[in-house]
């Protein structure tokens, strides 16, 4: 099963969009593994990781410590993150393709109708039910610029809305 998560209750079918990534109308969807990326509302910046074949022990140490996988925000965004309700459509996976392995992406050229909807009200505890850590930072530049760095895999999501960059 794949999925594909809005703040917008009731859609009953999804059809293909533009996609300049995707080079061509496609509709997205996430695999249930990478799921926790995006339990939170779509324009929240955010730097998550995890360790993947190739980590190393020190950059795990570093980075996860005790954690799977981290799921980093900036503090600023704490308050909508908790008054933000999701709808998680679960999608049949038969039209899909893999277009990102390490993000967990899939994507389909056709029509999709959703087979079920769960509804999410309490965001912080649906990241953490999925074993993740859920991690305010004041900033997430540091974090990013040292993830990029590092040899742990990751996924770095709606970096345009991150507040800027300080000098220092």
């Amino acid at each position: 099963m794949l999925f594909h998560v809005s703040e917008e209750p009731g859609i009953e079918r999804f059809d293909p969009r533009p996609s300049p990534s995707a080079g061509g109308a496609v509709v997205w969807a996430v695999n249930r593994e990478r799921l926790r990326n995006y339990l939170l509302p779509r324009e929240c910046p955010r730097v998550t990781f995890f360790a993947g074949p190739n980590a190393s022990a020190m950059d795990v140490e570093r980075f996860l410590g005790a954690s799977p996988a981290v799921i980093a925000v900036e503090a600023a965004w704490l308050d909508r993150i908790q008054a933000t309700r999701l709808f998680v459509y679960s999608l049949p996976e038969s039209t899909f393709e893999c277009v990102d392995e390490c993000a967990g992406y899939y994507h389909s050229k056709q029509s999709v109708t959703p087979t079920k909807v769960e509804i999410i009200d309490d965001l912080p505890a649906a990241i953490i039910a999925t074993g993740a850590e859920l991690r305010p930072v004041p900033s997430l530049w540091p974090l990013h610029d040292a993830i990029l760095k590092s040899t742990l895999s990751y996924s770095i999501i709606r970096m345009c809305n991150a507040a800027a960059r300080t000098k220092g």
